[in-house]
């Protein structure tokens, strides 16, 4: 696995939950497993107890995509550095995965999995894969999806910096809403302008009209 790959844990933690539609999805053990997709050693530790402790590693993640999304760059960097002192990761270098067209190894870092517990491993790897999103495309490339209530977390790959939305359903929704408002409004000062040109020629003297 690449190191790039690992930041797709934190976006994975963040939105368990919608806070603004009042949904959590982090309610047991085999949801907690769930999380960490192909690692399967690590999944196999997780016990009740991980699932408290998931949900305020989650609280704190979601603070740094909150941070950066409001374009506290600082702060979102504090945020992600006290994560990253808490949750400390053992990188190595792997090969195992991947060979050339010469079944030679094509080498690249590798989080080690010998952490205390479930909660621990995953925050590290979160962490980590974030550290490495953010220093590598900017700050401003951690969001919260603007079709509210979403706000579910997303990373920007895009050329131009211009994602907004977490998903195409999202940004369809949104771009839906901003059409239906625009017509709203197009009508509403449509009925005014009728209304206007009513009432100016119902004053008018009676030899205007």
């Amino acid at each position: 696995m690449e190191l790039a790959s690992y930041s797709d844990y934190a976006v994975r933690l963040v939105n368990t939950e919608e806070p603004a539609r009042g949904t959590d999805t982090l309610t047991s053990v085999d949801a907690v497993r769930a999380l960490f997709g192909e690692s399967t050693q690590l999944s196999r530790r997780a016990t009740e107890a991980d699932v408290t402790r998931f949900r305020s590693v989650r609280a704190r993640l979601r603070a740094v995509f909150t941070a950066a999304d409001d374009g506290e760059a600082t702060h979102a960097v504090d945020l992600l550095n006290s994560l990253l002192l808490e949750f400390p990761v053992s990188p190595q270098i792997s090969g195992h995965d991947f060979l050339d067209d010469e079944g030679r190894p094509r080498w690249h870092l590798h989080l080690a999995e010998h952490p205390s517990n479930a909660t621990a491993g995953y925050a590290a790897i979160a962490a980590m894969g974030l550290a490495f999103h953010l220093t590598e495309y900017g700050v401003d490339r951690l969001g919260l999806c603007e079709a509210a209530p979403c706000r579910n977390a997303y990373l920007d790959t895009s050329t131009n910096r211009s994602r907004r939305y977490c998903s195409d359903r999202c940004a369809t929704r949104a771009n839906v809403a901003a059409y239906r408002a625009r017509k709203r409004l197009e009508t509403e000062r449509s009925q005014s302008t009728g209304r206007s040109a009513e009432k100016a020629q119902l004053s008018a003297p009676a030899t205007e009209r």
